[in-house]
């Protein structure tokens, strides 16, 4: 058996685009883990997803042996984690298998939104924080203002605080050494009954599920029989091995190890992230504390363009839910669209991604429908029915009120946009909760805001109007009852749920305006006139008409009488009318991605 003294778990926290990626790449090749012919930038990010757009997506796990100056080899267990806000989730499930962590502050750009939060994290699950100021090799980097801002914020001397270069490798040796003084070994007990926590799965073709585990107390090994203690499921492990980096078997995972287990499960519900994996011949007494379940905050319609891939949409979202343990969704039927799933996402970004995935991992033709958020409609009975579409909206005499869920905003800027973010959060129906200077020239702004104004383009807003200088960071606290009504829109008579929309009353007029102008400018014209109409309840509020195309009948007539040319024309209506009661109108996708481009005020 190991000196598990010797043992460290740990994860890189950080804002988006801090650095974390490249300064797991240096620590990589420090600890000489990666041939240097095999070494690649951001080296942990797996997919192309990831190394396309810069960020990461999933956290990555990888074992390294470090030779300390103390003369000890020690082991180290790294996570990679996300920063972007919508991925928040990925990190609370990475830190539960850690014992302490590296928080990252870009020396150049400071305290971030997603720092904080990431901060208050991993106060929460009681870890060991070592701060860490990157990037010190930019020319705009201002360690010692960035350290004042750290120190005020955890109360720690400035002094203290380690400077690294992720691009140069600079301090990186030194890091390695404050990792194994400052990180605890792992705390759990050897000679106890097996119990690892599930903190990441993955589906492989041929072998089935791979969970990827913490081991806490006691041991696992290969051709082990195990129990699932959330789902009562035994199972008889594969395989046990570790990522260094690449999967590598081993004969047994002990107490403090993160590593992988193959348990020889085909069906992806039988190996949930967040269940305890322990002995079943001497299983533990109560499983490990799980995570706090993910509440979806964006709710979406996923159909394919081809419907005969339904049932191939289901099972790619059963093997994306396994990798992904945020996702939801439920079966939905649309006139205009047919089959498909109403889905729950942590954010517009994680729907994105989640519709690359499935286009790109599945060769699925995507088409999504408008994002909302989840209302809670108290009806005229006294009872409260959730509503994750505005398809499913009551009719208005059903029900007394519509609660929308709120988000608590933290944005961290600039002093100087202090006055345009305040515009825009009161445009957006926000309302100021705090105002705090953080140094002479970053200030946190706390507003509470309907979570429905933030769907659209609220990010990108922020962004442009502070010059990309803000950050922001949210959470859900709860619902309050609002002036909402629901904006239908029709295409020639018909309703089609996937542009309805449950808006304020006071925006009501220009989503139905500028839906019926932008769909006129995106739907192939007809045969026939195709009439656009934005309706609350029975009243109109806005109608736009596709006119239709025509023919000059009556070309063909050089002169003589009126009465010939009137035939023509009457007969050409009467034909137009008879097309119009059995033509179909086709939308492109285009019209359907047009609900997210439409300009807020």
């Amino acid at each position: 058996m190991k000196d598990r003294s010797l043992t460290r778990a740990f994860s890189l926290i950080a804002h988006v685009d801090h650095g974390k990626s490249t300064l797991a790449d240096r620590i990589l090749q420090v600890c000489h883990a990666v041939p240097d012919r095999d070494m690649r930038a951001q080296y942990l990010d797996k997919m192309d997803l990831e190394r396309e757009r810069g960020i990461t997506i999933k956290a990555q796990s990888i074992r390294l042996h470090y030779p300390s100056a103390d003369g000890n080899i020690y082991e180290l267990n790294l996570i990679d984690t996300p920063g972007h806000v919508d991925f928040s989730y990925e990190v609370s499930r990475a830190l539960a298998a850690c014992d302490g962590v590296i928080l990252l502050v870009d020396a150049a750009q400071g305290i971030q939104a997603q720092t904080l939060a990431n901060l208050y994290l991993a106060l929460d699950a009681g870890l060991e924080i070592i701060p860490v100021l990157n990037k010190i090799d930019l020319p705009a980097a201002d360690p010692e203002r960035v350290a004042e801002e750290l120190e005020n914020l955890i109360g720690m001397p400035a002094d203290s605080f380690l400077r690294v270069s992720g691009k140069t490798g600079a301090g990186v040796p030194e890091l390695l050494e404050e990792i194994v003084r400052r990180i605890p070994p792992p705390k759990g007990e050897p000679d106890l009954s097996a119990r690892a926590l599930i903190f990441d799965s993955t589906y492989d073709a041929y072998r089935g599920v791979v969970s990827f585990v913490r081991v806490i107390d006691g041991s696992l090994t290969a051709r082990q029989k195990i129990r699932m203690m959330a789902t009562g499921t035994t199972h008889e492990t594969e395989e046990v091995g570790v990522f260094a980096p690449d999967m590598i078997p081993v004969k047994m995972l002990e107490a403090g190890d993160v590593g992988y287990l193959i348990p020889g499960v085909k069906n992806v519900r039988e190996a949930l992230v967040g269940d305890t994996i322990t002995d079943a011949l001497r299983p533990a007494a109560e499983p490990l504390p799980g995570y706090r379940e993910p509440k979806p905050m964006v709710w979406a319609g996923l159909y394919t363009t081809n419907s005969d891939q339904y049932p191939q949409l289901r099972e790619s979202l059963e093997k994306l839910q396994l990798n992904d343990a945020a996702l939801v969704f439920e079966p939905e039927t649309s006139p205009a669209l047919g089959f498909g799933f109403r889905c729950g996402f942590l954010g517009l970004l994680h729907m994105d991604i989640i519709q690359e995935r499935l286009e790109r991992e599945f060769d699925l033709d995507m088409l999504v429908t408008m994002p909302s958020v989840a209302y809670k409609v108290v009806l005229n009975s006294g009872e409260e029915q959730w509503v994750h579409s505005p398809a499913s909206m009551p009719d208005p005499g059903e029900f007394m009120e519509i609660q929308e869920p709120m988000a608590s905003l933290m944005i961290i800027t600039p002093a100087e946009y202090v006055g345009t973010i305040m515009d825009l959060c009161q445009g957006r129906r926000g309302e100021m909760k705090n105002l705090t200077h953080l140094s002479k020239v970053s200030v946190e702004m706390k507003y509470n805001l309907p979570l429905a104004e933030m769907m659209v383009d609220f990010f990108d807003q922020l962004k442009s109007r502070t010059k990309g200088f803000a950050s922001l960071d949210y959470e859900p606290i709860g619902y309050v009852a609002g002036n909402l009504v629901k904006v239908e829109i029709q295409l020639a008579g018909s309703p089609v749920d996937a542009f309805s929309a449950v808006i304020h009353k006071d925006n009501a007029y220009y989503y139905g305006r500028k839906m019926a102008e932008k769909l006129r400018e995106l739907i192939p014209r007809q045969q026939f006139d195709i009439a656009i109409q934005a309706s609350i309840g029975s009243r109109i509020i806005a109608r736009e008409t596709i006119k239709a195309f025509r023919k000059d009948v009556i070309a063909k007539c050089y002169g003589g009488d009126i009465t010939r040319k009137r035939k023509l024309l009457e007969k050409q209506k009467a034909g137009k009318a008879r097309m119009k009661h059995v033509g179909s109108v086709e939308v492109p996708q285009e019209a359907f991605m047009a609900a997210l481009k439409l300009n807020d005020k």
